[in-house]
């Protein structure tokens, strides 16, 4: 199945000049939505954990870790987690953002894979990274729906970097 048909380019989101890549089409249709999820699984069988990004990485995270049978922990924007977090700053396009773990989510040790729907820059899954590892986390690796080459998100992490579609 070519999943890129259920990828939708949004011109001028959310500026001039950005395409953003609307991943709802996928979302709605069933199959291709199992596709996504099973390739993304396929080279990821020995990790404890699935660690999502917030937003759209909450969506495949947990569908992720449904399919390897492994807990899955929510990476959160700033200020969004009840409990005592553990937090990491990290450089935006424009200015900076911060995500938060709660402190006792990882066992010392885990194998955590981190998911997202996106890997652009890579600054945030370079955040969500450190933050794993402050919490005492090994990353195995990262997954994502889709990289977008030019933006060389990849130089930014360390380790295994999977993507299913590339543009």
């Amino acid at each position: 199945m070519d999943l890129r048909r259920f990828i939708r380019d949004v011109p001028d989101f959310p500026r001039p000049g950005i395409v953003f890549k609307d991943i709802t089409p996928l979302l709605q249709h069933p199959k291709a939505l199992d596709v996504a999820v099973q390739k993304m699984k396929q080279p990821w069988m020995d990790v404890a954990l699935v660690a999502g990004i917030e937003a759209r990485g909450f969506i495949f995270g947990s569908l992720l870790a449904r399919a390897l049978n492994v807990g899955f922990v929510p990476i959160r924007k700033a200020g969004k987690l009840p409990l005592p977090a553990a937090a990491v700053r990290y450089a935006l396009e424009y200015g900076t953002g911060a995500l938060e773990l709660h402190r006792d989510a990882i066992a010392p040790g885990q194998r955590v894979l981190i998911v997202d729907d996106l890997l652009a820059t890579g600054g945030t899954a370079a955040a969500a990274g450190e933050l794993v590892k402050r919490a005492g986390g090994t990353v195995a690796g990262f997954s994502f729906l889709i990289e977008l080459r030019a933006l060389a998100g990849r130089k930014k992490l360390r380790g295994q970097i999977e993507s299913v579609l590339v543009y």
